[in-house]
């Protein structure tokens, strides 16, 4: 099960991807999240202290992470910011904490978050607007580490081709 969140207003890269993975036969889910209200991990750790694996902040997010937490891949459409991906983009890879815990563990010489389920989703990011794309997979590679799971790259927007060819 692939899990794709368009945080950008743009349903034209949606629509290209739902037409590919029908061909595929590969089942995905779409949430289109730009009017979505989806907030901010604000740090509180109660995901990992209070409430384990459950996000302590309560808006629209909270059905996302379900759906991710039972992904073999979650892929973010984002629009760009001062050459990254901008805050709706980021805002879906910072509130995936809460699936993993506070424990730490030694992994290649690197201080790694001990997983809370058995496997997560690999993640991709498909992105649109101007960024330096060699940074923004290096990006997508440190964030599969910190989850315990695969980078699928970084993929511009016009690149979407390249992106469908790891979900099918």
């Amino acid at each position: 099960m692939i899990v794709i969140v368009n945080t950008t207003s743009d349903e034209a890269i949606t629509d290209t991807i739902k037409q590919q993975l029908a061909v595929c036969k590969v089942e995905a889910e779409i949430i289109e999240a730009s009017n979505l209200n989806i907030g901010h991990c604000i740090g509180c750790n109660y995901c990992w202290l209070k409430t384990p694996g459950e996000c302590a902040v309560k808006d629209d997010y909270e059905e996302i992470l379900k759906k991710i937490v039972h992904a073999d891949q979650l892929w973010v459409i984002s629009d760009t910011a001062l050459g990254f991906i901008n805050h709706k983009g980021k805002n879906i890879f910072d509130r995936v904490i809460p699936i993993i815990t506070m424990n730490l563990c030694f992994k290649k010489k690197e201080m790694r978050h001990v997983k809370r389920y058995k496997k997560n989703a690999n993640v991709g990011l498909i992105f649109k607007g101007e960024a330096d794309g060699d940074f923004l997979n290096r990006w997508m590679e440190r964030v599969a580490l910190n989850l315990g799971s695969k980078s699928l790259g970084a993929f511009k927007e016009s690149e979407v081709k390249e992106a469908l060819s790891c979900m099918c």
